[in-house]
């Protein structure tokens, strides 16, 4: 397996990041049921899915970070303003339609009132179905209300995002993650918990929490930013922000044992491992889909290489059962 890999190129490469937001108030909205303007009623290409509970999803799922405005970008600052300068509200719902187009049939975004006004609009303005998973952002006195009102909007699963899993642990509050989960399943949504470290995983298996899927980083560290011998900071204390599954071999190997669906995020390192290597390793480690933030450009290509990979005999013969 050859990497390649280059932030000269960054634009080239498709970019998953994770960012922590409030949850703006916004008015209940859901996508409609029978849309039929343009992007609801061009045929879609062939693309892979599986089911979470009841909820099919495309194998390939967009992140919103993206879409939201926030962006990994180590050390080159202007990156983030770039993104948000080219992603206009209208660029985002042509991205939308475009990732509909094409098979993409979900999207992994925070609650933020910027998101849901554009998927409000997406929906309305141009007969968009595609699903929000959203990433849930509970807070320690209310856990309940941030979830609830992604819910009441139209969320079709939730999940408790990747940083608050890893802050949870830190601070020994892992007890309530298994409530959230327990509350996000009994309003009638898939539940699940999202992670950097593996460890929320582990002990959340341990402790018979029982969630509908996980959301948890997948990629390599065969890139030349990677996380140094002498960076040993957890994810979420990492300044350096290069960096965001401390141990991969362990994660491959708890995962293994793991019988619930894995969507795979970060599988890029935010854009440093090209998608040819990213995509591969993530599946061939056990993912059952691939979370991956797109420019409008980049979607067809990542579509493609996702369909050919899951054709790949090696890949359909991994390890790892397919969960999902």
């Amino acid at each position: 397996m050859k990497d390649t890999v280059s932030r000269r190129q960054f634009l080239s490469n498709s970019v998953a990041a994770g960012a922590v937001a409030s949850l703006a108030a916004s008015p209940t909205f859901a996508a409609p049921a029978g849309a039929t303007t343009a992007a609801a009623s061009r045929p879609a290409s062939a693309l892979p899915t599986a089911k979470i509970g009841s909820l099919t999803l495309s194998r390939l799922i967009s992140g919103g970070n993206l879409l939201s405005g926030w962006a990994h970008a180590r050390d080159l600052h202007y990156v983030p303003s770039l993104m948000r300068a080219y992603n206009t509200p209208e660029k985002v719902l042509d991205t939308l339609e475009r990732l509909e187009q094409q098979g993409v049939n979900a999207l992994i975004a925070d609650p933020r009132k910027n998101v849901m006004d554009l998927l409000a609009r997406y929906w309305k303005e141009r007969g968009g179905r595609i699903q929000w998973i959203a990433e849930g952002h509970p807070d320690v006195e209310d856990w309940q209300t941030n979830i609830r009102k992604s819910i009441e909007f139209g969320a079709r699963a939730v999940y408790v995002q990747g940083v608050i899993g890893d802050r949870w642990l830190k601070e020994g509050r892992l007890d309530l993650l298994g409530r959230c989960v327990e509350f996000i399943k009994s309003q009638g949504v898939p539940g699940g918990i999202g992670a950097h470290q593996i460890e929320v995983v582990a002990e959340s298996e341990q402790r018979g929490f029982d969630p509908d899927f996980y959301v948890k980083t997948c990629h390599h560290a065969r890139y030349w930013s990677a996380r140094r011998p002498d960076q040993d900071l957890l994810v979420i204390d990492n300044p350096a922000d290069n960096y965001w599954d401390m141990d991969p071999v362990r994660t491959v190997r708890v995962m293994s044992a793991v019988e619930k669906p894995w969507i795979a995020f970060k599988i890029l390192a935010a854009g440093a491992i090209r998608p040819e290597s990213g995509f591969r390793y993530a599946l061939e480690s056990g993912a059952d889909f691939l979370c991956v933030g797109m420019f409008d450009f980049q979607v067809e290509a990542n579509v493609a290489l996702t369909r050919s990979l899951l054709a790949d005999s090696t890949i359909q013969n991994r390890p790892r059962a397919w969960m999902a």
